[in-house]
């Protein structure tokens, strides 16, 4: 006899994608991603194949760090980073804040004055639907990219010239840019990350007291792809996985 429950989102709270980095060039000749920051979620990344890069500017200054397949990589909001495909490169990215990094947590490392301009940040960090078409939807992609790789190159430099304060200075402008949509935030983070983590607060008093109840609802989950073709993401063509469904 099996037991029908509602099935929880991937454990922890997190989100698991799938990403494989841009093979597109840059000005620099470089491949790779569109760099960013996240306001409020730790990023991590696990190397399953390929070779590449990860630049990061945080309150340390710039720094590059290899990727190959086996490395586990993380970094906390606040550090900005440019993924570097050197060939190849597959990564499993998982995401603390499940909904949050979905909900624009992110923030594109575009010029001052597109982060000033919340609709003009908010057209240019907007890709078209799907159903525009691969090549369209490529096209903005890519456009957004090297927007993204211009902000970064002069706040690049501006740090390695002035350091922390001219990363303080986009900190400010990425909260700006993000602040107005907290309050939904706050309600994904409620519903998902608390109150998984209250459920498990709940089961550590009742086995202290001796009680298990909740061991009778075990169950297995199984995942599907959301979609057969990979989207388009900030730094490459990325799988996902919808809710649990029974196994």
């Amino acid at each position: 006899m099996s037991i029908v429950q509602e099935l929880p989102f991937f454990p922890g709270g997190t989100a698991v994608t799938r990403l494989a980095v841009y093979d597109w060039a840059a000005e620099d000749g470089v491949c790779g991603g569109s760099p960013h920051l996240h306001t409020a979620s730790t990023e991590a990344y696990l190397v399953i194949g390929g070779t590449g890069q990860v630049e990061t500017l945080s309150s340390h200054g710039y720094a590059a760090h290899d990727l190959t397949a086996g490395n586990l990589l993380w970094f906390s909001p606040g550090t900005v980073h440019r993924l570097i495909n050197g060939g190849d490169l597959d990564l499993l990215v998982v995401m603390q804040n499940a909904g949050l990094p979905e909900a624009g947590d992110a923030v594109l490392t575009f010029g001052p004055e597109v982060l000033a301009d919340p609709e003009r940040y908010r057209r240019l960090a907007t890709l078209p639907s799907p159903d525009a078409g691969e090549e369209v939807v490529a096209a903005a992609a890519l456009a957004r990219r090297d927007a993204a790789l211009a902000g970064y190159a002069e706040l690049r430099a501006d740090v390695e010239h002035r350091g922390y304060a001219a990363l303080e200075e986009f900190h400010k402008a990425a909260v700006n840019v993000v602040r107005r949509r907290v309050p939904e935030w706050r309600k994904l983070w409620a519903d998902k990350v608390l109150a998984e983590a209250q459920e498990t607060d709940t089961w550590l008093t009742d086995l202290e007291q001796g009680e298990g109840s909740h061991l009778a609802k075990a169950s297995v989950a199984r995942a599907n792809p959301r979609s057969a073709e990979r989207l388009f993401g900030m730094c490459g063509r990325l799988q996902t996985w919808a809710p649990g469904i029974p196994a």
